[in-house]
């Protein structure tokens, strides 16, 4: 599950790209707009689409709108089976770029997971538009050994170097959807603030 990750421009260069690719696109109010810090459901963030130039920044809401329910997270392992994911799976895969994420254990801890050696982590998503809105939702997968002793489910993480496949490459999307995730760094971030 991931319903909270961070996007920080000050912590990484590759968003702060992103940003500036988003500033060039959209202009400076599209850049105010976005949220920077911990995002949540709802937020309209920068998620990288394919096109003809490339992996590009669009700017899309977080969570597909039912009528009753906001659905922001999709499992890796039947999204391809489900009514209202199978085109999104097919067809319309995103990207989405942070520098992190949050997740609570049983005891309601808080802890960031980040990308070992690096400032940007880029979680495997699908998009879509809902009621004229683009929007976006996370892949979830079976936590790995870096995430398993705080919850059972994690966000499909891509490598770098796998982001253009996952766009671009639909014959690869089998093996995404069942893949394992890279180890990732984890931090208690209660135990860090109980310091000051």
């Amino acid at each position: 599950m991931c319903g909270r990750y961070l996007f920080s421009s000050e912590q990484s260069a590759e968003i702060l790209q992103i940003i500036q690719e988003v500033q060039d696109k959209f202009g400076v109010s599209a850049v105010k707009a976005v949220r920077q810090g911990e995002i949540v459901p709802g937020c309209k963030m920068p998620v990288l689409l394919p096109s003809e130039e490339g992996p590009t920044p669009e700017l899309l809401v977080w969570g597909y709108r039912t009528p009753k329910s906001l659905i922001v997270n999709a499992r890796a392992e039947t999204a391809a089976e489900k009514p209202m994911f199978a085109e999104s799976v097919q067809h319309q895969r995103c990207v989405i770029p942070s520098t992190g994420f949050y997740e609570w254990d049983g005891d309601k801890r808080k802890f960031s997971f980040t990308m070992p050696d690096s400032a940007a982590l880029y979680m495997a998503g699908v998009f879509d538009v809902r009621g004229g809105i683009p929007c976006f939702c996370i892949l979830t997968t079976a936590a790995n050994d870096s995430m398993r002793e705080v919850h059972d489910r994690m966000p499909l993480v891509l490598e770098r170097e796998q982001i253009e496949p996952w766009l671009y490459d639909s014959a690869a999307t089998g093996y995404f959807l069942s893949m394992t995730p890279p180890l990732l760094d984890k931090q208690l971030l209660d135990a860090q603030i109980g310091l000051w």
